[in-house]
């Protein structure tokens, strides 16, 4: 897909904090011209008379300062999709646009301006890639039924990537990760796939790609790899978003999520426990990382968040040590540890990695649903982004008097719109969504004190 130059203004640079030991706040709001937008002529397309807007901030990497300029390298995720009903038992999302390609861009952050340029669709050998899911079948498959804006069943594909975060490999070019695999790929400064990694198969499975622990294709649906940085030492560690769910039997109950490292240099690997503020949440699968930068070797900052007990967002930075944290490695041969409680996890001398607040976001103002990218300019200064998701979200047309939600429906993948099983006058849609939601935020956060 043919996408223009992509130019982000920037309004609302002031100071939200500016005296004392906390943080000093330079909050943004972006926007999008005309012109820059994802074409769109689907069944929808009169909500949408100039497309929709690229949903930048899925991963956000700090590059370099040019005087005062910041400058930083960006990804969007999969492309435009909304939530949809059930088939069977199946999740399933309708895809706008299918044939998006996942875009890299360039971000300068000039004065108040910022301007985002060069946008690179990710590529292989083949083309452009797109942000389908993996057929089933394959390690990875989300078993998430793709529709199009009709309801009509998408085919998958083993290309498909949903990208989420994006660091430097040290040779001009970066390593994103994946939801879908999940997967770790290197690309060029021009956005081609040089080399893609994933859970190793095991007898009787198939991969599209190996080199990682074959246990993280336990990841919940669309919660593979949200974020991954590179250390000082060329290692690679990339975060699983929420706790596995091994056999479908600990995404409610683990104490922690995964964080894997990967060296590019000699193929090694290993398993690390971040610890959620499992008390916090209903059940533990409800926290979700957000993205991961590294401070030195053996420390980085990481944004955990999701809805509390109350369904109150929560989204916080931690300052994390792995120093003493234990490689799982050898304890998933005899029973992973997410099936531990913390008596257990300390008998087996499973230690997870310790964490302190750095920042908390909410305090400070911030009032999206997710904080999506994370970088760190310098030992007291990061920047935080949410992503917009492309502007759009499902909607119902004349809902059925006792079906208000769009999870009250069932879909067949065949075009129609189920209640109870039975067809429905009811329409499922899309729609703009409104603000906040639909702006992307972008934030400069000079801390109280180094990291």
């Amino acid at each position: 897909m043919k996408i223009k130059r992509l130019a982000l203004a920037l309004s609302c640079c002031l100071p939200l904090i500016a005296h004392g030991a906390e943080p000093e706040v330079s909050r943004y709001v972006v926007t999008f011209p005309e012109g820059s937008r994802v074409p769109y002529s689907g069944a929808w397309s009169s909500a949408f008379p100039h497309g929709l807007p690229v949903g930048v901030g899925s991963g956000l990497q700090f590059v370099r300062k040019e005087g005062n300029d910041l400058i930083f390298a960006t990804v969007t995720d999969r492309g435009p999709n909304a939530d949809s009903p059930k088939a069977g038992k199946r999740e399933s999302k309708i895809f706008a646009s299918p044939t998006f390609t996942p875009l890299l861009m360039t971000l300068r952050v000039s004065g108040d301006k910022a301007v985002a340029i060069d946008a690179r669709p990710l590529h292989d050998n083949q083309g452009p890639i797109n942000g389908l899911p993996l057929p089933e079948g394959f390690i990875g498959a989300t078993n998430e039924l793709a529709l199009d804006d009709t309801l009509k069943t998408l085919t998958g594909d083993k290309r498909g990537l949903d990208t989420e975060g994006i660091t430097p490999d040290g040779n001009g070019g970066y390593w994103l990760c994946d939801e879908y695999g999940p997967f770790i790929i290197r690309i060029d400064a021009n956005g081609k796939i040089l080399e893609q990694h994933g859970p190793e198969a095991a007898q009787g499975e198939q991969s599209v790609a190996g080199g990682l622990p074959n246990i993280i294709k336990w990841r919940q649906a669309n919660r593979g790899f949200e974020g991954l940085t590179r250390m000082p030492d060329g290692r690679i560690i990339a975060a699983v978003q929420s706790t596995l769910d091994i056999e479908g039997k600990t995404k409610g109950t683990a104490l922690f999520t995964r964080l894997v490292s990967f060296d590019p240099a000699t193929g090694k690997t290993a398993m690390y426990a971040y610890p959620i503020d499992a008390d916090v949440y209903k059940k533990t699968g409800d926290a979700k990382i957000g993205d991961i930068v590294a401070l030195d070797n053996h420390r980085l900052l990481l944004i955990e968040q999701g809805g509390d007990k109350n369904k109150t967002m929560r989204n916080r930075i931690y300052r994390v040590d792995l120093t003493q944290a234990t490689d799982l490695t050898e304890f998933d041969k005899e029973r992973p540890a997410e099936f531990d409680d913390a008596a257990s996890l300390q008998r087996r001398g499973i230690h997870l990695a310790k964490k302190q607040l750095a920042v908390d976001l909410r305090s400070l103002g911030w009032r999206q649903e997710k904080a999506e990218g994370l970088a760190l300019i310098d030992n007291r200064t990061i920047a935080v982004v949410n992503d917009n998701d492309f502007g759009l979200e499902a909607m119902l047309e004349n809902p059925a008097a006792k079906a208000k939600k769009v999870k009250d429906y069932q879909v067949d993948g065949q075009g129609h719109l189920l209640l109870d099983g039975k067809a429905t006058p009811t329409r499922i849609g899309l729609q703009p969504l409104a603000e906040p939601e639909s702006l992307n935020e972008l934030w400069v956060i000079k801390l109280a004190q180094a990291q």
